[in-house]
């Protein structure tokens, strides 16, 4: 299927490695134009180079704390005077500190708070102006399945995620009207850093190695197994394009059957 994305700008955040570089490969595979943002100014580099590479796309990147808005504001503006628009964004971010709700400070929540929700805020409100211009805009918010099904030892993820799920429907009816959407998609257990750090974590509070604890979360997926980064990055492109004009303001589960709810 011929998504229609070529030459078409997107900004993928926190896109240096895991789901972010994942989503970064599916949109260049297809044609578009892509600036990636990390802290980490040689990851970044290195994941320029391999994704230009192997899709022959144009690659740029830019470093950017998420949690700093003069950031925030300096990638956009350099994404499209780069670029000369900006058609998708991509909100991703990692994942805050595990644990039970005692463990967590006011000032621990308020940074989970500025990353996870205020930034997805800060990048829709700099970039909805420049979409609108166009007529044509995608903002994809990547959460987690613990908007559907809370988590343990997630307090933080399960309550701040769930904010960006009721900002992004609520920003998706007042853009719908300049061809612009905006959608969530909630990654299950994926083959990450993310997932082998909270293992890490779980196996320490437990009697179990991080190798079963891994064990124990397959067993919970009906499809036997964790997903892929590029099963996301697959999706985030279709919902990219014209093809999904129609889908707005939307959680998608990417779950292999995880979540038990019928909604």
């Amino acid at each position: 299927m011929d998504l229609e994305l070529q030459n078409k700008v997107a900004l993928v955040t926190a896109s240096s490695k895991g789901i972010g570089k994942a989503c970064a490969e599916s949109l260049a595979k297809e044609g578009c134009r892509v600036m990636l943002s990390s802290r980490n100014q040689e990851n970044l580099i290195s994941t320029a180079n391999e994704i230009s590479n192997q899709c022959n796309a144009k690659v740029l990147w830019h470093v950017c704390d998420v949690n700093n808005y003069d950031d925030i504001k300096s990638i956009v503006s350099k994404t499209i005077s780069s670029f000369g628009k900006i058609d998708i964004l991509i909100n991703n971010c990692g994942g805050p500190p595990s644990g039970p709700i005692d463990n967590f400070s006011d000032e621990t929540w308020t940074d989970a708070y500025n990353e996870i929700l205020l930034s997805v805020v800060r990048f829709s409100r700099e970039v909805i102006d420049a979409m609108k211009k166009n007529n044509f805009g995608r903002i994809i918010n990547i959460t987690s399945i613990s908007v559907k099904q809370p988590i343990q030892q997630l307090v933080l993820s399960n309550s701040l995620r769930l904010g960006v799920i009721g900002f992004a429907k609520t920003l998706s009816t007042e853009v719908a009207k300049f061809n612009t959407t905006v959608n969530n998609i909630a990654p299950g257990y994926t083959l990450t850093s993310r997932v082998y750090d909270l293992a890490v974590e779980q196996s320490k509070n437990s009697e179990l190695s991080y190798e079963e604890v891994f064990k124990k979360y397959t067993k919970e997926i009906p499809a036997g197994r964790m997903g892929k980064p590029e099963e996301i990055g697959n999706l985030a492109a279709f919902l990219a394009s014209e093809k999904a004009a129609y889908i707005t303001g939307q959680t998608i589960a990417v779950d292999g059957g995880f979540v038990k709810g019928i909604f």
